[in-house]
């Protein structure tokens, strides 16, 4: 390992744009179809939620199954990786509950 290796750099690379780490959230409940995904995710585009989806896939924290259905059911779900996140998605999702409530400021 490079002497100037950093842990959160790493996992920033991993999950830390505006969009992994919620998919990654709503992926937490259990596989999901893509449009259904989408939906639960507010804000997201379609070309940003392809990217997303696609690069998660690509660092194996998702898998992608295609239903051979017309018309055509893509369906996602947490890999062992994926889910090996559950605790720091749910931490981060206990954090902003928490500061919300105590905090009218911010957003």
């Amino acid at each position: 390992m490079n002497a100037n290796y950093c842990p959160l750099d790493y996992t920033m690379n991993l999950i830390g744009t505006k969009w992994k780490p919620i998919v990654l959230f709503h992926l937490l409940e259990g596989a999901e179809r893509s449009g259904v995904l989408q939906k639960k995710v507010p804000g997201i585009s379609n070309k940003m939620f392809t990217q997303t989806v696609r690069e998660l896939e690509k660092d194996g924290l998702i898998s992608r199954e295609i239903y051979p259905v017309v018309p055509p059911k893509v369906e996602y779900a947490l890999t062992a990786r994926g889910k090996s996140l559950e605790a720091i998605l749910k931490s981060l999702d206990q954090w902003g509950l928490e500061d919300k409530k105590g905090s009218n400021t911010y957003l």
